[in-house]
């Protein structure tokens, strides 16, 4: 996984973490501040309940002097949303006494709406008063014995509660906001600069890719250490592993073409001999047979190896040298436009190889001219590599569809009079695969044929 990636997927995840508690919070927070803000309002209403019900049991005191210790003017106001009624319940029912905030009005009795009493021995709830005003009321039905029985209501206007706890939430959302924010900056920086060194260790394995670099460097935290150092133990465990691959090889064509020069020396020595002949024949088989494997091996452990970069325009310069002394006896003119910024990612020889093949082969069928071009095309996508492509044109003869599959396979020859086993084109789509490339044959635009080779670029 790339850290980038793994930076989103840590940033969303604690996002959503954050969002979910902060959320979580607020609920539990607003609920807490709407539960204190009723208890508050409650307290209001039972010490305006108790004063009433302290006024109905002294009955003697003259009827311009009751119910004024309240002390709260909106029980004056009429319809203020502030009421009390008391409410005889025995035998003799007269009309209720009411604050004359009440009006001409009477409260419903949380009774008849279903409120159970509480163990103090009153009601509590939410009715719909005068004017559909939503008031919050407490009622105590009151004993004085001979005295009578009376149902003494106090309600207040719920609205401040409704207000109080609207105006909280509208703050609690404006701190929970700003406190996201800051929460969601914190993380963003935390996911960033936490994870920087699996940035820098990405970043370096992109060079050592590329060529820029060979190893890991630097200092990194200690939780990344480890990771760091086994990289850098892989790639040179890689690196070990390629090198022995190339000894191994050398080795076994150095001990195989040793028996097979005796075996071609010995037949040599008796060329009349149709046996002796016979045996030169398949000596010369086997030989283009042993070249031809240990070429694949050999090449199929150099692009393994990691980080090596190579310039192509000095490369094909070269091979234009030497193509040149090679073919000077039929006097063929190499021409080149190469792109001096391309770069091949791999080894010289393996470009020498595979472009050497196909120059050797466009010099032995051109008729006068072989031009080569390398062009440098950037990557289609983000995060992919530029492709490298040589082109190689002759005026020759050319090859039609079907003489173009028979050389792309292995051995294959049109012209047994040309020199050469049949293995060079067979050699370059082997070692382009390897490096992730591809070899493609078409007609030239000088009427002979186009070899083109696409390779990974830098």
């Amino acid at each position: 996984m790339r850290a980038s990636s793994l930076a989103t997927r840590l940033f969303l995840s604690a996002t959503a973490w954050v969002v979910v508690i902060l959320l979580i919070t607020g609920i539990v927070l607003s609920s807490v501040y709407r539960d204190a803000t009723e208890r508050a309002f409650d307290r209001r209403l039972n010490l305006y309940l108790r004063t009433l019900i302290a006024e109905v049991a002294t009955p003697d005191e003259p009827p311009d002097h009751q119910f004024q210790s309240l002390g709260e003017p909106l029980f004056e106001l009429p319809l203020s949303g502030w009421y009390w009624q008391i409410t005889r319940t025995d035998g003799e029912k007269p009309e209720p006494r009411a604050s004359r905030s009440l009006w001409d009005k009477k409260l419903p009795k949380l009774e008849e709406q279903g409120a159970e009493l509480t163990a103090a021995g009153i009601r509590l709830g939410y009715v719909e008063g005068p004017e559909g005003q939503n008031l919050r009321m407490v009622e105590r039905p009151v004993d004085l014995g001979a005295d009578g029985k009376f149902l003494v209501s106090v309600a207040g206007d719920a609205t401040e509660i409704f207000d109080e706890t609207r105006t909280f939430d509208y703050y609690l959302g404006g701190t929970f906001v700003a406190l996201s924010i800051v929460l969601v900056l914190t993380t963003i920086f935390q996911v960033r600069f936490g994870l920087a060194p699996l940035k820098r260790i990405s970043d370096s394995i992109a060079d050592i890719r590329s060529g820029r670099a060979e190893r890991l460097e630097g200092e990194f935290p200690v939780e990344i250490a480890p990771l760091a150092r086994e990289t850098n133990a892989l790639i040179e465990a890689n690196r070990e592993i390629v090198e022995r691959a190339r000894t191994h090889v050398g080795n076994l064509a150095h001990a195989i073409k040793t028996p097979l020069s005796v075996i071609v020396n010995e037949a040599a020595a008796h060329a009349a001999d149709p046996f002796a002949t016979k045996v030169l024949e398949q000596a010369d088989v086997m030989r283009d047979q042993v070249a031809h494997h240990l070429e694949r091996a050999r090449i199929a452990a150099r692009p393994t190896i990691i980080g090596t970069v190579t310039e192509v325009a000095p490369a094909i310069e070269a091979l234009r040298r030497t193509m040149e002394k090679i073919h000077r006896h039929r006097g063929i003119a190499i021409a080149i436009k190469a792109d001096p910024s391309a770069k091949f990612r791999g080894e010289r020889q393996d470009l020498e190889e595979m472009a050497g093949n196909l120059v050797d082969n466009a010099c032995k069928w051109a008729a006068s001219e072989v031009f080569i071009e390398v062009l440098v095309e950037p990557p289609v996508e983000a995060g992919a590599s530029p492709m490298l492509r040589i082109i190689v044109d002759d005026d020759g003869r050319g090859l039609s569809a079907a003489e173009q599959a028979q050389v792309s396979q292995r051995g294959q020859r049109l012209d047994e009079s040309k020199p050469g086993s049949g293995l060079g084109l067979s050699i370059v789509i082997d070692l382009a695969a390897l490096y992730g490339g591809s070899l493609s044959l078409g007609g030239a635009p000088t009427g002979g044929l186009r070899a083109e080779l696409v390779l990974p670029g830098v």
